[in-house]
């Protein structure tokens, strides 16, 4: 692990201002993961990994990133990593929050209360991997980090699960446009401590949620559509921010 940190951090050495230095390492009752790490070192293997990495270069900012750190009982196994990091003195900049969001989960204030829990705990917030699933669940899947593919051979199930082959109706772009606002406002709100927003794709054809959990479904979860369009979302979030810089500006 010592090699490899130091081979890549240290390559880039005052040319990368920030690593995500361990990703996805909770189980979603908060408990470590039974990954390679943990059984061949043992939980210590975090806090060496930010040792490292902060050994390769001083100067970069280093992060904790996960999925569904949301849901309480995964938001307090984020909280006891970096309260042990920050007991021992490791540095630990920001948490990534992966927002793999559903139109209905999770509720704005389950994003504020953990932004909120980190930012007592000295640390900055990221929103990494941002998406909104429009298209309905899919039975046995667990959404989040459950990467196993489901295949659906039933002409009218599939009808069921990809209700959107033609295009997102209006009333859809006009809820997922919402769903957007809303969640910009808190960002905006929280921008003492959230550093970025990153999207996890740039057009709804090219988005993951296409082919997870299963291949071939039409999704729609970004900003833009699959003539590169700006969607009404885009649109959204460009007047929740002009709200919040007026806002600024009233204050002031």
């Amino acid at each position: 692990m010592r090699d490899h940190i130091h081979t890549v951090v240290g390559r880039y050495k005052g040319k990368i201002k920030g690593w995500d230095v361990v990703n996805e390492a909770l189980n979603e009752n908060g408990q470590l993961r039974r990954s390679r790490w943990l059984e061949i070192i043992g939980p210590d293997y975090i806090k060496l990994a930010f040792k490292f990495a902060h050994e390769a270069d001083p100067e970069a900012e280093l992060y904790y990133n996960d999925y569904s750190i949301e849901n309480e009982p995964k938001r307090r196994g984020a909280i006891e990593i970096v309260k042990s990091l920050k007991a021992e003195g490791i540095r630990i900049d920001a948490v990534g929050m992966q927002g793999h969001y559903l139109m209905n989960w999770p509720t704005l204030q389950q994003i504020e209360d953990t932004i909120n829990d980190f930012k007592k705990l000295g640390v900055k917030v990221m929103i990494t991997e941002l998406d909104i699933d429009v298209l309905p669940r899919v039975e046995g899947h667990l959404g989040g980090g459950d990467i196993r593919t489901i295949r659906i051979t039933d002409p009218q199930r599939w009808r069921e699960l990809d209700p959107y082959p033609d295009g997102l109706p209006e009333e859809k772009q006009d809820a997922l446009a919402q769903r957007y606002a809303e969640l910009f406002k808190v960002f905006l709100k929280h921008h003492d401590t959230i550093t970025r927003v990153t999207f996890w794709g740039l057009t709804d054809g090219e988005s993951w949620l296409n082919y997870n959990p299963v291949p071939g479904r039409h999704n729609h979860p970004l900003l833009f559509d699959r003539q590169y369009k700006p969607k009404k979302a885009y649109y959204a979030i460009i007047r929740a921010a002009q709200e919040f810089e007026s806002s600024q500006k009233n204050k002031d």
